[in-house]
């Protein structure tokens, strides 16, 4: 196996975690500004005000995007998988 090889899949490991988290990480980055600017707004500064919308979106986006990331993770897997002779020999 050489290093090419090595690094390739590294590479595309990374972006198929980044590709699948990006949606979650986004609708929770985006819900975390809207509440911190109604917090700042109302001047309420109570902790657990920004976690509940958060934790909401985040399980709405899974639900939404669940299966889009299931169907991309499986296909890497099944690439990895069915190149596996590569790697080994």
């Amino acid at each position: 196996m050489s290093q090419e090889l090595i690094i390739s899949i590294a590479q595309k490991a990374v972006y198929a975690v980044l590709l699948t988290s990006a949606p979650m990480i986004g609708i929770g980055l985006i819900v975390g500004l809207i509440v911190s600017i109604f917090q700042a707004t109302t001047s309420i500064q109570e902790a657990t005000l920004a976690f509940v919308p958060k934790i909401v979106a985040s399980l709405i986006a899974l639900i939404v995007f669940g299966p889009w990331m299931l169907n991309h993770l499986l296909e890497f897997t099944s690439s990895i998988l069915g190149n596996l002779s590569k790697f080994i020999g």
